[in-house]
Parts: C-alpha cells; sequence; structure tokens
C-alpha cells in the first residue's frame, strides 16, 4: 500500500487498460479474478482500519453500497469480511444482482449465505435512519460509462447525514467515488464525495483531474498481485527529477551550461522577465541575458546583476542578434513583453530562428490570434498556457473541456492537451493543481500539485512568469522539451512546498538550491 505522495514512481492507468492488465493476468493463469476480487476487497478492510484504527477496537455498523459489476463484487467481499470480523453489516444493491458479472455473482452468493441484500433504490428512509459509522461505496468505480440515475443521485447527495445525528459516517469508496469518471476526474450529477479511495495495483488519471482530487478524499494504492501486462501506458505522473545536477564534465564552463535570451517588455513591464531570467540561472543556465527595448535599459539595468543586457527594439534586431550569436541555445519569450506589433515581430523572429523557446503569457496571446504564427510553431517549442490561454489557442478543445460530462470516459485534460500538442507540433503545458505535459508525439505526463502535494499559495501573481523561466534555462542546458517542462514543473511545485503560505513569486528562484540539493540526495 502507498500514499499519495510516494505515488510518483508509477503509470497512471486509464479504466480501459487497467482491463487489460487483468485480462491479460487471468488468461496466462497467473490469477483468477475470484482471487483478485478477494485481495480487492481484503485491501479495502485492512487500508480502513489502518487509516482508522478506531474501528478495529470494537463492531461498528457499517453500510456497504454494491453496484451492478466488479465494482459491486469486491463490495460484497468487504461486507463478508467485516461481518466475519463481527461488524454489524447492511447491504444494499443497484441493480439486479443475477445480472451481475460470474465472479462478482459468486461473491454475492457468498454474502447472502451470511445476510440479506436490499434494494438500494427503496430504501432512502430507512438509510438515513441507520446510525451508520461506515459506508464502502462499490457501486461504480473505474469503468463508468452510463449516466448516473437521478433516483441514485439523490441518494447519493445524503450519504453524510447517514450518521448519528452528531456525526457524519465514514466513507470509503472503490477504486473511484461512484459518479467520477477514472479516466478523467471529471463528475457526473450526483456524485459522491468521500474520505478515502482504496484503489488497485496503479493510480488512475482520474484520482489527479479535475473533481478527482476533491471528492476522492485521502488515496491509497493497494497491490493485489498484477504485473504491467504485455504494453505500457504512455500517460506518466511526474516523478522526482534526478537528473538536474548533470554536468559536462571536469572542463566545464557557463557556455557549456547554455546560453538563453528572455525577452522583456517596455519601461515598467520588465519584472515578469527578470523573474523569468532570475529563475533560469538558479536553474542552471550558464549565461542568461534580458533583451529590452532601449527605453528600458537603465530600469532594467538598476535590477540586475549576474543577468546580462542589452537592446532589441525590433524583430529585425532580434533576427539579427541570433544569426550573428549561434551560442544563444534558448529563448523565453511573453511574460510582461506586450503585445504590440513590435512584440509581433519578435515572436515571429524567434521562431523563425528554430532555436529552443518557451511561449507564454502574452506570446500566447499574439499566437492565438495570428494563424501564420501558429503555423511557425516547431518540435522545439513548448507553450504554457492557463486555462483561459488555453481557450484562446485552442477554442475547440476547451468547448469540449467545459461541456457537462453525462457518462465516461469523459473528454479529460490530457485528452485535450495531447490533441493541442499534436495540432500545435510542439510540446504543450496545461497549468492547474494537476498540470499536463504532453508531447506531439503523444506522450503525456502530469504533475500532480494535489494531496500531500498541495500547494494553493502558487496561485501568486507571477509563479507562471518563474515556471516559463525554470523550463527555459533547461531547455537552454539541453534538455529535450517534454522532459524539461515536466521537470520544471515538478521542482516548482517543490519550491513553493518548501516555503509555504506566503509565498510570492520573487522567492521561488530563491529556493531552489535547497530543493536541488534535496533531490540530490533523494536519488
Amino acid at each position: 500500500m502507498t500514499a499519495n505522495r510516494s505515488m510518483t514512481k508509477v503509470d497512471l492507468l486509464t479504466a480501459d487498460r487497467m482491463r487489460e492488465i487483468e485480462r491479460a493476468a487471468m488468461e496466462d493463469d497467473r490469477v483468477t479474478g475470484l482471487e483478485l476480487m478477494e485481495r480487492a476487497g481484503a485491501g479495502v478492510v485492512e487500508t480502513t482500519l489502518q487509516e482508522w484504527p478506531v474501528l478495529a477496537d470494537s463492531p461498528h455498523l457499517a453500510v456497504i453500497l454494491c453496484g451492478p459489476g466488479n465494482n459491486g463484487g469486491d463490495g460484497y467481499v468487504v461486507a463478508r469480511l467485516l461481518h466475519d470480523q463481527g461488524w454489524n453489516v447492511r447491504v444494499y444493491v443497484f441493480g439486479e444482482p443475477e445480472r451481475l458479472p460470474p465472479d462478482a455473482y459468486t461473491n454475492y452468493r457468498r454474502w447472502i449465505e451470511r445476510g440479506e441484500v436490499r434494494p438500494l433504490l427503496e430504501a432512502d428512509d430507512e438509510l438515513c435512519a441507520t446510525g451508520t459509522e461506515l459506508v464502502v461505496d462499490a457501486i461504480f468505480g473505474t469503468g463508468l460509462t452510463r449516466p448516473i440515475e437521478p433516483d441514485l443521485a439523490g441518494i447519493l447527495t445524503k450519504v453524510r447525514s447517514w450518521g448519528d445525528g452528531r456525526s457524519s459516517p465514514i466513507v470509503v469508496s472503490v477504486d473511484m467515488p461512484t459518479g467520477i469518471c477514472s479516466d478523467s476526474g471529471r463528475a457526473m450529477r450526483g456524485s459522491c464525495d468521500c474520505d478515502l479511495t482504496v484503489t488497485f495495483h496503479r493510480a488512475r488519471p482520474g484520482h489527479y483531474l479535475g473533481d478527482g482530487p476533491r471528492l476522492c478524499g485521502v488515496v491509497r494504492i493497494v497491490d493485489i498481485g498484477l504485473d504491467e501486462g504485455p504494453t505500457c501506458t504512455s500517460i506518466k505522473l511526474v516523478d522526482r527529477p534526478g537528473h538536474l545536477d548533470r554536468n559536462h564534465g571536469d572542463a566545464a564552463h557557463k557556455y557549456s551550461h547554455g546560453h538563453l535570451l528572455v525577452l522583456s517588455g517596455g519601461s515598467g513591464k520588465g519584472g515578469a522577465a527578470r523573474m523569468a531570467a532570475h529563475g533560469a540561472l538558479r536553474m542552471g543556465a550558464g549565461l542568461v541575458t534580458v533583451a529590452c527595448p532601449s527605453s528600458a535599459l537603465w530600469e532594467n539595468a538598476a535590477q540586475l546583476n549576474a543577468i546580462m543586457l542589452r537592446s532589441i527594439d525590433s524583430g529585425r534586431d532580434l533576427a539579427d542578434l541570433l544569426e550573428k550569436r549561434s551560442r544563444m541555445d534558448a529563448l523565453c519569450l511573453g511574460p510582461g513583453l506586450g503585445t504590440g506589433e513590435r512584440e509581433g515581430q519578435l515572436v515571429a523572429a524567434a521562431l523563425q530562428s528554430r532555436k529552443a523557446t518557451v511561449l507564454d503569457a502574452d506570446a500566447l496571446t499574439i499566437i492565438s490570434r495570428e494563424n501564420s504564427l501558429f503555423s511557425d510553431l516547431h518540435r522545439h517549442c513548448v507553450l504554457t498556457p492557463h486555462t483561459g490561454e488555453f481557450s484562446r489557442l485552442f477554442p475547440d478543445l476547451a468547448l469540449r473541456l467545459a461541456e457537462e460530462p453525462r457518462a465516461g470516459p469523459a473528454y479529460s485534460k490530457i485528452d485535450a492537451t495531447r490533441e493541442a500538442a499534436a495540432r500545435a507540433g510542439c510540446t504543450v503545458l496545461l497549468k492547474g493543481p494537476a498540470t499536463v505535459i504532453a508531447a506531439p508525439d503523444g506522450r503525456v505526463s502530469v504533475n500532480s500539485a494535489c494531496y500531500e502535494r498541495s500547494a494553493p499559495w502558487l496561485a501568486t501573481a507571477g509563479s507562471g512568469d518563474v515556471l516559463a523561466g525554470f523550463i527555459a534555462g533547461l531547455l537552454a542546458r539541453g534538455f529535450e522539451t517534454q522532459d524539461a517542462a515536466a521537470s520544471a514543473a515538478y521542482v516548482h511545485v517543490e519550491c513553493a512546498l518548501h516555503f509555504g503560505p506566503g509565498l510570492i513569486a520573487e522567492d521561488l528562484p530563491d529556493l531552489l538550491p535547497s530543493v536541488l540539493c534535496e533531490l540530490t540526495t533523494y536519488q
């Protein structure tokens, strides 16, 4: 069993992928479906008692809600195991038990040798009067492909009122809370929230995306004896990067760690670019130069020391610089840049250079309104939109994400980011508590700022500018675009966790040394 903070070394499994792994194990006679169901039910009981040891002290009243599929079969195992430990157990079913899949039906038969099963939709008033201490939600798990019926939704919204009047019951979900799409984390109408979600083998995307973190409570993973099966998933949960301190040998010098150019706006608008530049320098770029209009030189010079400075007044100036300075390894455009004609020329010149480029903030606004610039995007680019910028760049994909889901698998943030990357021909990092990073070849990773990694104080002005600088610093050092984006997103959250509440964006770069030291020690 693994806590959320330790989920990082695994892939995320869609519902289809999990079924494929289970099917392969059973077809190879490594395990039977009944054995998997028994292990899953036992894992739910064991994990629940570990989370709330007081429940093991004496018998309690548990209500088990079983559904029409194998998730319901897990619920019957939980009911039987709790009953055999002396619990008072009441089981309610949604659907017709006689139509259960074979293994689930076997566990239903094993349960009714011990107790009865009551129809859930006919028990509304009865459930409200039970004084229940534990509710186990085993109605729909990872394979939800149907809308939640209004009558069921109405009952699920009352689960928290089934206590004794002094406290609400503990609610534990099997795999996913009923009504949450496991592939997208999107909540259907009437979804159930819980205190603990117990899932099996690997985490699901929906544990991190959409409404998942809000409704899953604590997530725990139970090992039920499966291996990875014949193929591997393409959805990665971003791990602790252990290679950010890599060097280029004993003869390394500043140029071997790359030279980054950060484009800045005019007078009074250079703060964002300076923060990005500071972040890139702390991330290990050998040299960082801020390029600004001539009118803003003195303002920037007063606030920059290790970061170099030069004037760029037009797209032609930038093109000339990039042509003459072949050792300029990467570019960062957008933070505080502006969106006028000059800035459009800068974006065009940057894209035409074909150098590794981070495009953020104002640069994304410029690209969203200029089709010719969008078509100039290339595989060495990284786009870093928040949801508003994403909707301007990819309005049709954003519209699909905004539609209310009625059944699973629902369109997900992973789907949208992957399609955006394929369309743009470059890496796309879509920000949020769960940041999704997709490459044009279909690779996807998810960086979580949820559960134990929750860092709400990152929602502060300028934090995205620093993230752009982190990514650009790694690109200057020669990192591949998706690796740079994913690694930067991870350490961005780690910096926030190191500081805690009260964080402002200017704090982030100076937190990097201690974060990088910890990551190196961890490895």
